[in-house]
């Protein structure tokens, strides 16, 4: 059963964030209703994905490799950066296009790194295939690149480094809550 609800978690996932782009007419019908339905199925998403990893049972696929916790852990840090500076435009909106994307493909290999069973492939190769085919689908939309010239405030760059510092350590210690331990 976790197995199912993993994979219907991500299907849910990937439909809901791939909406806009595999059926823009559909999407467009519902106006601004419709983030109000990508935010519920979201959420849904989620908590199935989430149930669906805790209740698979352990299948090894890989030898697991706690000496790369530490790489882990980097990954982790650059990954919420990278969400932090998109929504708040430091300078990363300035050389990386897709910034909350590179996030997730980081987020995605630090844990594949780290868990080698089956349904840690299932979550986080699955997440990270979501990540790399809304690239190539926002990409096939909007093929031309436009930087932003607009100045970078400095105060923004630093709130976006703290706040990915910070949201390591909350995250780590629901990692910790729910028995796992992140830091070796």
């Amino acid at each position: 059963m976790g197995y199912a609800l993993l994979i219907l978690g991500l299907l849910v996932w990937s439909g809901s964030h791939m909406w806009k782009r595999l059926a823009p007419a559909s999407r467009a019908r519902f106006g601004e209703g419709g983030k109000g339905i990508v935010a519920i199925l979201s959420l849904v998403a989620i908590v199935l994905m989430v149930l669906g990893y805790r209740w698979a049972p352990y299948t090894q696929v890989w030898p697991e490799s706690r000496s790369m916790v530490h790489l882990n852990n980097l990954l982790m840090l650059l990954s919420f950066y990278l969400f932090a500076a998109s929504g708040m435009k430091t300078t990363a909106t300035k050389i990386v296009r897709h910034p909350q994307l590179w996030g997730v493909r980081l987020w995605a290999l630090a844990h594949l790194m780290v868990n080698g069973d089956l349904a840690s492939l299932i979550l986080f190769g699955g997440l990270f295939l979501w990540a790399q085919v809304s690239v190539a689908l926002y990409n096939r939309d909007n093929p031309i690149w436009e930087k932003s010239t607009a100045p970078v405030v400095m105060g923004k760059e630093i709130g976006a480094v703290v706040g990915a510092v910070l949201l390591v350590g909350v995250v780590g210690y629901i990692h910790i809550w729910f028995g796992l331990m992140p830091w070796g």
